[in-house]
């Protein structure tokens, strides 16, 4: 990092600091709720999520043409932060709030899917391609640590009773991510120097865009389909568990719930960072991709085993747990090396059908699958285990499969050695 660097640096850290621990205050009093409504319930607020997601995305590549990145930043940050607002003096004033929470349930899921993804095109607006080599990887740092603060300060909030406050502590967190994103902006021209560093819409590929444009990219080519079968089978398994969580939470009060969860998301995202510094790169290198990619959906298919055997909510909370340490750490990282072995122009006409159409998708389409199991056939836990198992059985049978056609492709790339003279 050199002298001039330092200060920009650090307030990008800062900001991706508290922009993630916004969303972690947040998304623990989302969970909480949906213990109060049924499975059906629930289905129905993921479809609403898959849809209102796919507009969203669309609606944000217009912005992204039209507006500068400047002006796009704070604008989407201060939209966000004053909603939360507006969704606390709902909850304050309406006689039956149900229709304000369901609402909040759909909205936080809308500002997951964006919050992170605009603070990698600002950084893309700031730095130039050198920096971003040497120091995108300690500022993407500050984002470890705000998704390991945010759960424990969420824990703490909501140990104290009501959730509701949560929502205003969160609008004040975001709202004190403005002067660092101005801050940053005039770091740019006063430190960096980097007047003729601007993202285009290249830099929001991956965000913007129709998400269904790819679509006959994505359907043609049986790699990119093995992708999406692994994803959609991690999104049964993540329904699975989700459902089945809040479900056995529903005699808790809400702020117990919003501390449980808190709590899971502080244990995942540290087990998380530990994973990732020490495991993930050395099992990939010396276990290859095949076994890596195999690895978590083996220990959830034994923990459906166990969980049929012996259902409990500690057993749940386990499961869910591994399950999402596994993603983030090992899977995701993996999943990601997988588009490697693809052009970069497929890569980015696939990736919004695979991030929305398939990921979303598959989670609206799992939930109403497990909603048919327990309140169509009246499957209980132990039976709805034993049909998790068989899921994550197949899924690592397709993550095999994939990490073997990976290295098939990687070995066609390679050029053959020339012999020895």
């Amino acid at each position: 990092m050199e002298p001039e660097e330092v200060r920009a640096t650090l307030a990008s850290f800062s900001l991706v600091l508290v922009l993630m621990a916004s969303y972690y205050v947040l998304r623990p009093v989302r969970d909480a709720m949906a213990s109060d409504w049924t499975d059906a319930e629930v289905s129905w607020l993921w479809t609403f999520t898959f849809f209102f997601s796919a507009a969203a995305v669309s609606l944000y590549g217009a912005a992204v043409a039209r507006l500068s990145v400047q002006r796009l930043v704070p604008g989407v940050y201060g939209f966000f932060g004053l909603s939360f607002a507006m969704f606390y003096v709902g909850t304050q004033l309406a006689e039956d709030r149900t229709l304000v929470d369901k609402s909040f349930y759909v909205w936080v899921s809308l500002f997951a899917l964006f919050h992170i993804s605009i603070f990698w095109s600002f950084m893309a607006d700031t730095f130039s391609q050198a920096q971003s080599k040497r120091l995108f990887a300690f500022i993407g740092a500050g984002a470890s640590v705000g998704a390991i603060g945010g759960p424990a300060f969420a824990t703490l909030l909501a140990g104290s009773g009501s959730t509701d406050a949560m929502l205003l502590i969160s609008t004040v967190i975001i709202l004190a991510a403005l002067p660092l994103v101005i801050w940053v902006q005039r770091l740019k021209q006063s430190d960096l120097h980097n007047k003729q560093v601007h993202a285009g819409a290249e830099d929001f590929e991956y965000v913007g865009g129709n998400p269904f444009a790819g679509f006959a990219e994505f359907i043609k080519n049986p790699y990119l389909l093995g992708i999406g079968l692994f994803i959609l089978l991690y999104t049964s398994i993540s329904s699975f568990v989700y459902f089945e969580l809040k479900n056995l939470m529903v005699d808790y009060s809400r702020a117990e719930r919003a501390q449980i969860w808190a709590q899971v998301d502080l244990v995942v995202n540290t087990l998380t960072l530990l994973i990732a510094m020490f495991a993930t790169g050395r099992m990939a290198t010396r276990l290859g991709l095949p076994f890596t990619l195999a690895s978590v959906p083996m220990l959830i298919c034994v923990g459906m085993l166990l969980l049929m055997a012996a259902p409990s909510v500690a057993a749940v909370i386990v499961i869910q747990v591994i399950r999402r340490v596994g993603n983030y750490a090992i899977s995701r990282p993996a999943r990601e090396m997988l588009f490697t072995a693809v052009d970069r122009e497929t890569r980015f006409k696939a990736k919004p059908v695979i991030d929305i159409v398939v990921y979303r998708g598959g989670d609206m389409l799992n939930a109403w699958g497990f909603t048919l199991l327990t309140q169509g056939l009246g499957l209980g836990l132990g039976a709805a285990a034993g049909v998790g198992a068989g899921i994550a059985l197949l899924w690592a049978g397709t993550g095999i499969a994939l990490g073997r056609s990976f290295e098939r492709r990687e070995r066609d790339a390679t050029p053959p050695k020339s012999p020895p003279t």
